[in-house]
């Protein structure tokens, strides 16, 4: 087992400033084991609204919580939206002294409910799965070094959700993503508002995983799939709601030259996008015509976990120059381009890219082991480096 100590550092602090956390991620990702880490599940101040003994003690909410001293754990909250106007009254009595961490997988829903109820009282808190910084820990620690690469690669082939990347082999890996794709679809969605037929629905995912890394359109899916435009951006939306993938979108700046404006397509969890390509073993992953795509993605959400800008974008112009990642760092215009190479090599683009949009740093991260300098104010940086 991976001890999740970032995570669990960041959900402290969150907790010594805030009356109310609220942690919010896909099913599956760690949320309630890391809960669990603060408070037991077997606790009095632990609910898990999907175990009925546990809603049943809800079904009277003020005589529940308002005697609770401590931290109270109240997961899956979304099931029961009536408990938000309540929290925001406990959380606002300063003779109340308990606090609250609130567990929800992503939807729109809970994240409307908590912004319109909880406004100003609480800090949100992402968990998704395993990020190269928390494997590292373990396998260094471990293993040495040299382990480090063959972990990060087998997150790269399965995936961050904890069942998927500790599975004992990859078709026990694939199996359990293939489940939890099916259930996702079957279960989460529909609670979520979509009423799309599930045999379309998996049809879309399996169409959208062919657009990773591409800029997105919506025509030519409405047209295979046979419904509206609209229709289908409703599906993608929901899809990232529910932060299955990740909707980058483009910068716009007055620079003089026509400029790309729909968003680029990432599946934010690796593994999920190689259960959808039928990818189930490394040699596949090394092979396959998606590689280079696929491993972009996930450098993509690897340096966006770690670097936690304050914007982040893509930038491309119809003329060809381009930059996979824009962002805005504390004041810092910061680039990122990601190149599957074990040599990367300054281009036109990444020039171009540096004029343009002024920038004071370029990275180009790629798998390799050393880090030097390309250019002036161009690094190559080894992505597995980002860690320490």
């Amino acid at each position: 087992m991976i001890q999740r100590d970032l995570l669990e550092q960041t959900v402290r602090q969150a907790l010594a400033r805030s009356r109310g956390v609220v942690l919010i991620g896909p099913r599956q990702a760690g949320k309630s084991t890391l809960a669990q880490a603060f408070v037991p599940a077997a606790s009095s101040h632990y609910f898990d609204l999907e175990y009925p003994p546990h809603a049943k003690r809800l079904e009277q909410p003020v005589l529940a919580l308002e005697g609770l001293q401590g931290l109270v754990v109240i997961d899956e909250v979304q099931r029961q939206p009536d408990l938000f106007p309540l929290l925001r009254v406990l959380m606002d009595r300063a003779n109340t002294p308990g606090q609250f961490l609130l567990l929800g997988s992503a939807s729109p829903d809970l994240i409307r409910q908590s912004g319109e109820s909880l406004l100003g009282r609480i800090e949100m808190i992402e968990v998704g799965g395993f990020d190269i910084q928390e494997i590292a820990i373990k396998s260094t620690a471990a293993f040495g070094d040299a382990w480090q690469g063959a972990a990060a690669n087998q997150l790269w082939l399965r995936g961050g959700f904890p069942r998927a990347y500790l599975a004992a082999t990859d078709e026990g890996s694939m199996q359990w993503r293939h489940s939890a794709i099916q259930n996702h679809v079957q279960l989460d969605l529909p609670q979520f508002g979509l009423n799309a037929p599930v045999p379309a629905m998996l049809r879309f995912w399996h169409m959208l995983a062919h657009y990773h890394g591409q800029t997105f359109s919506a025509a030519p899916l409405a047209q295979s799939m046979g419904v509206s435009e609209p229709t289908i951006r409703r599906y993608l939306d929901l899809l990232t709601q529910t932060l299955m993938v990740r909707q980058l979108p483009p910068w716009f700046e007055n620079v003089g030259k026509r400029q790309v404006k729909a968003p680029k397509i990432y599946f934010r969890d690796s593994g999920f996008l190689h259960t959808l390509l039928g990818i189930q073993t490394k040699v596949q992953l090394h092979t396959h015509p998606a590689s280079g795509a696929s491993w972009e993605g996930f450098a993509l959400e690897q340096v966006l976990r770690i670097a936690k800008p304050d914007q982040a974008y893509f930038w491309a112009t119809h003329q060809g120059a381009e930059l996979d990642l824009f962002m805005f760092k504390g004041g810092q215009r910061i680039g990122v381009e990601f190149k599957r190479t074990t040599e990367p090599r300054l281009t036109t683009s990444m020039r171009i890219a540096q004029h343009d949009l002024k920038l004071d740093a370029l990275y180009v991260v790629y798998p390799g082991e050393h880090r030097y300098p390309i250019a002036k104010g161009v690094e190559a940086v080894p992505l597995w480096a980002l860690v320490h």
